[in-house]
């Protein structure tokens, strides 16, 4: 039962505080008067739910924080609930769940911090029995939804049915039975891997393991008979590549020696090529040298006698341009002396000619004489020098003969001689080495030959062997081989799936035993939540058959007391039906009111239901809506009468909301409060 709502900066309220007593509670007031956010401080304190449409919305407006605050008793302990908002707070919710005792109070939660398993609403869900939507669908009656239990469907109707007569706890009952059961086949699948739904599974792979071990056997018989008759063969083919087996690598060593020898003269004639290229190129170098040596003695005596005499020349030839220069100077001082009057232009005195020295002719032809004379001179030197560079190229012959004799190491003739006859013989035995043939070839040198010899050997030991033959046995054994490689696998393959094959057997044979056991357990343990726990079960159908049946007479006796035509409700899961005194009555064919008072008499039949609930509370939002003044005043007498009616010795509350005052003067009401609008707030009057 509510003792107490407090209200604070919540919706239109400033600072709202109601007391309850036992009994019917009358709110009354204008719309808009802030009636109805009496219900969004019930269900947000006790949920964190509301009706509209953002949290922070229940929030005064001017104000930035507000809360609501409810105070009720359940089988006679005390308890309050409290939810603050804040508008301007990342933390912007608190809620607090407390059991008080004495002016102590006891913390039961805070908030709704799931990921520390702390939930204040399911806590308060735990005490009260019933969560929102429970206590909406039975004890919150809003304005305009009276008339919902009359035209909801029949899953919604069922629904609402169970949610009323308790039948969730089944389901309650049912879940943990379920998850029992589950827990029980974890718990078998994790100690045998397995649980009773893999039965069916388990036999197909008994069954079919019985039949790879039938299938299997008569094919690893037949594969180890194969198996014997190849490794016979085999054995006989190894045999007989143990002889043979030899010849193969004398024939190795065999093809190892031509190689051998052909690299071997190869190389040689490399050698050879090379020795004869350079004695050739001795020889070239070498050839006519001594015959120059011979040929070219005292030219350097001789070089001394021309260059003396070019010398001489030289010096003749200096003397006469000297001479040619003096007579030139002559010649002009003569060109100036020139007689005049045969008269001395000197000393004025006659004279018949001129001296020879002073005459100018006399000078010229001197000087053409001298310059003949130069010339032939000349030409001489030009000889001289001719003959110079004649000898001296005579003598540099020789000397790079002698230089080319030193540098190859000569010092006679015969030396010369004894390398043309080598590098004759070089060329010789390098004509071998163009012949293919292996003997021929070995005559180049003792180690050819020895090299040849070793090749006759090897060949007279491997006469008659065909390396053909030889590999073809080889790739028969290899094949032979690799087909009874194929067969032991095959049969081990086998022989490993036999044995897994009786292994399994002999274990699914175990576990089948054991899971056989566990269905029987746990058929029973489904059998009992079924027919028990299960909303669809007998015990469920039951007590709805039970339930529908005392909504149906509670519903009955108040609509004979509300006056109308209807004598008799019948409440089927399916269906509603009215009974007149003569007829069966379709819900459509009934008058607004009459609507309204059959909704009303099946919520008070399951209110009646209601009495053994925790909180035992009813909230009607204009629930006189459609009434004419004498039912409504029915209705309220009705309700009167039923908030007397004791159950488990705690009476029923309920909580009226409406504009209708004047229906509620002569009643026994216990509380009324009135709401009326202002600027500070929503102003609530205690009336009675």
């Amino acid at each position: 039962m509510i003792k107490s709502i407090e209200l604070v900066d919540f919706l239109s309220h400033s600072d709202t505080k109601l007391e309850f007593k036992d009994g019917v509670t009358i709110f009354v007031g204008d719309n808009g008067a802030g009636k109805s956010s009496v219900i969004d401080a019930i269900t947000y304190a006790l949920f964190g739910k509301h009706t509209r449409s953002d949290v922070k919305s229940l929030i005064r407006r001017g104000t930035n924080q507000g809360y609501a605050k409810i105070e009720f008793s359940i089988k006679d302990k005390q308890y309050e609930a409290f939810r603050k908002i804040k508008n301007k707070s990342s933390n912007y919710l608190e809620a607090k769940f407390f059991e008080t005792t004495n002016n102590n109070r006891i913390d039961i939660a805070s908030g709704e911090r799931k990921q520390y398993n702390e939930s204040m609403k399911e806590e308060v869900e735990k005490i009260i029995g019933m969560d929102y939507k429970k206590l909406q669908i039975a004890s919150i009656i809003e304005q305009g939804e009276l008339n919902a239990i009359i035209n909801s469907g029949p899953t919604d109707r069922q629904e609402l049915l169970n949610n009323v007569i308790g039948i969730d706890k089944l389901d309650v009952a049912s879940k943990y039975m379920l998850e029992n059961i589950k827990k029980f086949r974890e718990k078998i699948k994790t100690d045998l891997s397995y649980n009773d739904n893999d039965i069916e599974t388990l036999t197909r792979n008994f069954d079919k393991y019985q039949q790879d071990i039938k299938e299997t056997e008569p094919k690893k018989n037949q594969l180890e008979l194969k198996q014997k008759q190849i490794q016979e063969e085999l054995k006989g083919l190894q045999n007989e590549l143990e002889i043979e087996t030899p010849k193969i690598d004398k024939i190795n060593q065999l093809e190892l020696r031509k190689n051998e020898l052909l690299k071997y003269v190869k190389e040689r004639k490399r050698v050879i090529q090379q020795q004869i290229s350079e004695n050739e190129r001795k020889i070239r170098d070498c050839e006519g040298c001594f015959e120059e040596i011979k040929e070219n003695t005292g030219f350097e005596i001789k070089i001394q006698k021309v260059e003396q005499a070019v010398e001489e020349t030289l010096k003749k030839i200096q003397e006469m341009s000297n001479q040619i220069a003096s007579l030139k100077e002559k010649q002009v001082l003569a060109s100036k002396l020139q007689l005049k009057d045969n008269k001395c232009p000197v000393c004025d005195s006659t004279v018949e000619k001129l001296n020879p020295i002073f005459q100018e002719e006399h000078i010229k032809d001197k000087i053409i004489k001298l310059q003949q004379d130069t010339k032939l001179k000349e030409k001489e030197r030009d000889m001289y020098t001719q003959k110079r560079k004649e000898f001296e190229e005579k003598v540099q012959k020789t000397r790079d003969a002698e230089s080319t004799l030193r540098a190859h190491s000569i010092n006679t003739k015969e030396e010369l001689i004894e390398i043309q006859k080598y590098t004759q013989i070089q060329k010789e035995k390098l004509s071998l080495t163009n012949n293919k043939d292996l003997k021929q070839i070995s005559q180049i040198d003792n180690q050819a030959k020895l090299i040849f010899e070793n090749i006759l050997k090897l060949e007279l030991e491997t006469k008659g062997f065909r390396e053909e033959e030889f590999l073809n046995l080889k790739k028969i054994i290899m094949e032979k081989q690799s087909e009874l490689s194929q067969i032991d696998q095959e049969i081990g393959r086998m022989l490993e799936k036999i044995d897994l094959a009786k292994k399994e057997v002999e274990e699914i044979k175990k576990i089948i035993s054991e899971l056989k056991k566990v269905r029987k357990y746990i058929l029973k343990l489904e059998k009992i939540e079924k027919n028990i726990f299960n909303k669809k079960g007998s015990v469920a159908t039951s007590l709805r058959s039970w339930a529908l049946n005392s909504i149906s007479l509670k519903a009955s006796e108040y609509l004979s007391s509300l006056n109308t035509k209807i004598q008799r409700i019948s409440l089927s899961e399916k269906d509603i039906t009215c009974y007149s005194n003569t007829e069966a009555l379709h819900l459509k064919s009934l008058s607004g009111g009459e609507s309204v008072s059959i909704a009303l008499a099946l919520r008070l039949g399951m209110a009646s239901l209601l009495g053994s609930s925790n909180l035992n509370l009813m909230i009607l939002d204009e629930p006189t809506t459609h009434l004419d003044a004498e039912r409504k005043k029915l209705l309220v007498g009705i309700l009167s009468q039923l908030s007397e009616i004791s159950n488990s010795q705690t009476p029923m509350q309920f909580l009226i909301i409406t504009h209708d005052e004047e229906i509620f003067e002569d009643s026994n009401v216990g509380q009324i409060y009135k709401f009326e609008s202002s600027g500070e707030g929503t102003k609530v009057t205690a009336l009675r």
